[in-house]
This record gives structure tokens, C-alpha cells and sequence, in this order.
């Protein structure tokens, strides 16, 4: 049997494992483990153990924070029952943002994997993978690497969702757990956050021991022979018994490039204005994480020119065998044949509700495509009159307007006002309140008609390239300015951008030009491409937060009247946000703090 149709069996044992009271936390449950010992001699079930971790990853499914941002909301109520939506709803429009009302705390669940990967840790020496002593130490020493990657990404994690100030201005992380602990833990010492730049040391130091034990990527040797690493030693192998162990079959998993990727994101974050006072980390390391990665991908010549509609390049995603990645995305989970995310976001004309819609703030980020200049611009030759017209390619592919297309059937979707399907007065609780439906994430060859509903394949990409080109041309051009390379480097943040731009579409970029001589200028042209390029992927909420920019922006809608055969736009207040300005750094839970009052809480929660 395949070890990835072992790892879904146990991930399927371990999955619905949740840390719902103390006693939970420390000791697995007893109706769902056979306990720790069992695993010794039953190496499918210690992959369990560790395959709960994988089970816990936050960037397996699209969290839509979007809509707590300014570039989308929500069209959910109180009665269609879609929690998570209301829940940002609920943080954003009414500040009820809580240390005991979080829907972004990562907390607990974090937490909960990191027990489970250092129980893990703590019994590999007593696991038997294989009777065969080199294939048995060969498990070891990838298992060893996946664990300490997972311990590396759960503290990205933690960081980013809960790193903060305390009240007298010290930069404080979580506390830094590298044992198990139970009832019987003294956790007067270890419920202590940590330096934000310890928890960052904590990070890089297991993402370099997985990036030592791992191999860069799992591929397959075949019939050829070759060396494996092993406790310091050159150990020959046949290529069956490498395949065995770091074959392709394990693709998806933990491997050096998931974990060199994992540093650029870690380093980005904490070289960012809201965290780089005190977090050790500078520009010019999170420049060259972001380049390792790039540079294993090509340079900007790796730019995959298809990149920007990885959700929707169907004949790439039905062809997908269960090990490949298609070039745009670095990290991916395994595909499955649905029509969810369709059925929550099309529009209610092809049977869909229509759920997140996207904002006239969002709208008007997309530039120009003749010159590349903002809106704004009095250069830019935007006609107001026609606002759509001469856009950014990426507007079309990514945000529903009226006019557009959609679905199996190509069927014209009509968002002016009075439409009682799809306009802003349209079905209740289905209709857009924004007068934009969101068109990226969704393939357009599925009917949802009841007596159809078609279902194709779908993905999630963990990590994407783009997402680590924009990390490269911010903190390259934070470090060295637009034009100049990086120690080492054949490519500039210009050089990155300009290429992401000529892949959307705009080829006579004027704007850029004139930004390359200005750090400033390049920083918000910056800014707005990683808008542009990850919307709605879950981003824009935090990146708001990291570069300390306004949160409190007033999202916004269009009512399209006819007026005498023409169109006539006008422009409304939506949902106002109202965040303080502790919520640049997200609390601690209050429970934590309550059960373990040696846990700093921070400032203004």
C-alpha cells in the first residue's frame, strides 16, 4: 500500500481529535488512541500521531478574512446560519473583537499540534518503521525533519496571529514548548511568552534542522542508485529504497523547499513595521530567505505566465497527478471534486449565495492597463462613465461586475440595482451588497442548476510563487531600493514587479517607471500588487496589520441606475470597521490567561 493512502487513513483516525479540556491537551483522548506505547511497533499509527498536526494547518482551506478587511464583505445574516462570516462581521462593522471573541485565534489549536508533534519527537527513538535498519533510519530521519518543519510552521503561525506588545512595550511572542506536558506539569515556568526574537531564534531553528533532514523536494529514483545522509554517514541506497522513503508518493508533505519558503514568510512578517523594532529580524533577511526560494525556481524567468488563473487553468488542474504541483504553486493540498466554494459565491441567478462580494475599494486598486497608472490619476484615461473599460485585466478575471459573464452556461449577470436576482435589491440573504460578486478562486464550468449540479476539481495552494515574488520586492526594495540587486542576486523589486505585471496584462507600464526612482512610490505600488495578486486568498488582513497601515477604511459599494439608456454609478457607504489600535496585535485568549495568570496579556486587551 502507498505510505500517502496510509497517511489519509490515520489522518482520518487522528482528524476529529479536539483539545476541548485541560486533560485533553496533555493526554490524547482514550476513545480515539490506543495511547502512545501502541505506536512503538505500529509505525501507520505513530504516522497518525504526527499526521494530526498536518490535520491542524491553517493554510489548508481559504479563511475569506477578506471580508473583515476593505476589500470585500459579506452578504450573510443572522439566519443563514454561515458563522464565520457573521463572526467577522460581528469583529469588524461592530469592533466586537474580543480577547474571549477571536474568530482569528489560532491559539488553542497551534498549541494543540505543537503537543502532539513533541510527543512525537520524544517517542521516535522507540518507533520501529522498518526491520530493516537502513530503511528504518532512513524513516527516522524524514519524520524527524517533518516534525521539526510542522513545530517551525505552527510558530509562523502563532506569531503572526497572536505576537503583540504587553503594557510596558516589550515585544512579546509565545511561550517556546519543545516537550510534551500533562497534568502533572509544573506550568508555572512554561506558560511564559517569550521574546518575539526568541520565538523567531525557536523558528529558524527547527526550520534549519528540517531543511537538513529533509530532502529538497520527494522525487522519484528509479533504477538509479545514490547516497543518503544518515547520522553523519554516506550511506549507498538503491533507488527502490530511496523511493521508498522520499519518493514522490510523499509528496505534500514537509520538504526543504516547503521549509525555505516557510523562512521567507516567518522573516517578512517579522522585519515588517509592526514587529521589526524588537524582533531582531531585518529586511535584508527576509530578502534573502524570499530569494533562496526564487532562485530554486528560476528567477523572475520562473514567473509562471499562467499564475494568476492557477484556480481556474482547468485542463492543468484535471490532468494534476496526485504528487505534482503545477508550476505556480510551491504547496498544495490534494484535489477533490466539489462545487462548494461555487455554491457559497456565485451569484443567485446561477443558483449560488452569493457570499463574499467584493468592495468599490478593491474595484478601484486595479490600475489602468494601457499605462499602468492608478485611477486616480489624471493621466491614467480612466472614463468614469465607463469604469470597467481599460482595466486591468485582472479586474475581469478576479471581481464579478455587471455585465460580465458567468457559470456553465456563460449567462450575463445583471448587478444594477433594481435586478431582482443579482442586483443590490435582488434575492434576500443571495444578493450582492456591494453590487460585485467575487470571481476569483472559482471555476466557471459548473452548473449548479438542482437538477445538474455539476461538481469538478479543486485545490488549495498552500503557498503560491507569487506570494514569495512580492515578498522578495518588498523587502528587496525596503533593503536596497527599486532598482538595485541584492548581494548575490541578478534580479531587482523592480525587476519582480515589472514582470508580475507584464503577466497581468500591462505591458507600456508608465506608472511603474516613474516608481522605480522613488522607494516610497514602489513600496505602495508594492503593496497594491500583493492586493491585487492575493485577494481573497486570506492576506490582505494581515498584511494590513504587519505594515501598521489603516484598518478602520470604510468599505464601499456601487448602484447602478439606468438613466435615459445610460448607466448611471453611484457610489455608497457599505460597513464601517471599527478596530482599535491594539488590533494591530491579537490578543492572547482570555481563558489562557485566565488558567495560567503567568501569561502576559497584550496591551489593550
Amino acid at each position: 500500500m502507498k505510505k500517502t493512502k496510509i497517511l489519509i487513513q490515520a489522518l482520518l483516525l487522528t482528524a476529529g481529535v479536539a483539545f476541548t479540556s485541560c486533560d485533553d491537551l496533555f493526554e490524547p483522548a482514550i476513545e480515539n488512541h490506543l495511547g502512545f506505547d501502541y505506536m512503538y511497533d505500529n509505525p501507520d499509527y505513530a504516522d497518525g500521531v504526527l499526521g494530526n498536526a498536518y490535520t491542524r494547518l491553517p493554510n489548508g482551506s481559504y479563511s475569506f478574512s477578506d471580508v473583515a478587511t476593505d476589500d470585500a464583505v459579506s452578504n450573510a445574516t443572522a439566519d443563514t446560519k454561515t458563522g464565520s462570516y457573521l463572526s467577522y462581521k460581528k469583529m469588524t462593522a461592530e469592533g466586537n473583537w474580543k480577547s474571549n471573541n477571536n474568530p482569528l485565534e489560532r491559539w488553542r489549536n497551534c498549541r494543540g499540534a505543537i503537543q502532539y508533534i513533541n510527543l512525537f519527537l520524544e517517542n521516535i527513538d522507540k518507533i520501529k518503521f522498518n526491520s530493516d535498519e537502513k530503511i528504518n533510519a532512513m524513516y527516522k530521519k524524514r519524520y524527524l525533519g517533518e516534525a521539526h518543519g510542522l513545530r517551525a510552521i505552527y510558530m509562523y503561525y502563532l506569531l503572526q496571529a497572536h505576537g503583540g506588545y504587553d503594557a510596558n512595550g516589550n515585544l512579546l511572542g509565545v511561550p517556546i514548548l519543545t516537550n510534551s506536558t500533562n497534568v502533572d506539569t509544573d506550568h508555572s515556568s512554561l506558560e511564559v511568552r517569550a521574546s518575539f526574537a526568541d520565538c523567531m531564534k525557536a523558528l529558524k531553528a527547527d526550520a534549519e534542522k528540517a531543511i537538513q533532514l529533509l530532502p529538497l523536494d520527494y522525487k522519484d529514483k528509479g533504477s538509479d542508485a545514490t547516497e543518503v545522509d544518515i547520522d553523519g554517514k554516506k550511506v549507498a541506497v538503491t533507488g527502490p529504497e530511496y523511493d521508498r522513503v522520499f519518493g514522490e508518493n510523499f509528496a505534500g508533505r514537509i520538504s526543504g523547499r516547503i521549509m525555505r519558503a516557510v523562512l521567507a514568510q516567518a522573516s517578512i512578517l517579522a522585519a515588517s513595521p509592526a514587529f521589526n523594532a524588537q524582533s531582531g529580524e531585518k529586511w535584508e533577511d527576509a530578502c534573502k530567505y524570499a530569494q533562496t526560494v526564487l532562485d530554486l525556481n528560476g528567477g523572475v524567468d520562473g514567473i509562471d505566465p499562467n499564475g494568476g488563473t492557477w484556480y481556474c487553468n482547468t485542463d492543468e488542474i484535471d490532468k494534476l497527478s496526485a504528487a505534482v504541483c503545477p508550476k505556480e504553486v510551491l504547496w498544495r493540498t490534494e484535489r477533490s471534486e466539489n462545487n462548494d466554494l461555487e455554491s457559497q459565491n456565485y451569484p443567485p441567478s446561477i443558483y449560488g449565495k452569493g457570499r463574499v462580494n467584493p468592495t468599490q475599494n478593491l474595484v478601484d486598486a486595479f490600475p489602468m492597463v494601457e499605462n499602468g497608472r492608478p485611477i486616480s490619476d489624471p493621466k491614467s484615461g480612466y472614463d468614469a462613465a465607463n469604469p470597467y473599460d481599460g482595466r486591468d485585466p485582472r479586474l475581469a478575471k478576479y471581481v464579478l461586475y455587471n455585465g460580465q459573464k458567468a457559470g456553465n452556461a456563460n449567462t450575463e449577470i445583471n448587478t444594477q440595482a433594481d435586478d431582482k436576482k443579482d442586483g443590490l435589491l435582488g434575492e434576500v440573504e443571495k444578493a450582492t451588497v456591494t453590487g460585485y460578486y467575487m470571481r476569483k478562486l472559482l471555476r466557471q464550468d459548473i452548473n449548479l442548476d438542482p437538477t445538474v449540479n455539476s461538481k469538478q476539481r479543486h485545490y488549495v495552494p498552500r503557498i503560491r510563487y507569487t506570494e514569495l515574488y512580492l515578498d522578495f520586492a518588498e523587502a528587496a526594495n525596503e533593503a536596497y531600493g527599486p532598482t538595485t540587486n541584492p548581494t548575490g542576486c541578478t534580479y531587482s523589486a523592480y525587476d519582480v514587479i515589472k514582470a508580475l505585471r507584464e503577466r497581468a496584462g500591462i505591458v507600456n507600464d508608465e506608472y511603474l517607471e516613474e516608481c522605480k526612482a522613488d522607494k516610497n512610490k514602489m513600496r505602495e505600488l508594492i503593496r497594491n500588487e500583493r492586493r491585487l495578486e492575493l485577494c481573497f486568498e486570506g492576506f490582505r488582513f494581515w498584511d494590513l496589520r504587519r505594515w501598521k497601515a489603516e484598518l478602520n477604511e470604510t468599505a464601499k459599494g456601487v448602484s447602478i441606475t439606468v438613466v435615459e439608456g445610460k448607466p448611471q454609478y453611484n457610489y455608497f457607504d457599505v460597513e464601517t470597521r471599527n478596530y482599535k489600535e491594539c488590533g494591530y496585535y491579537g490578543p492572547v485568549p482570555y481563558s489562557e490567561v485566565l488558567n495560567f495568570p503567568s501569561l502576559i496579556q497584550n496591551a489593550g486587551w
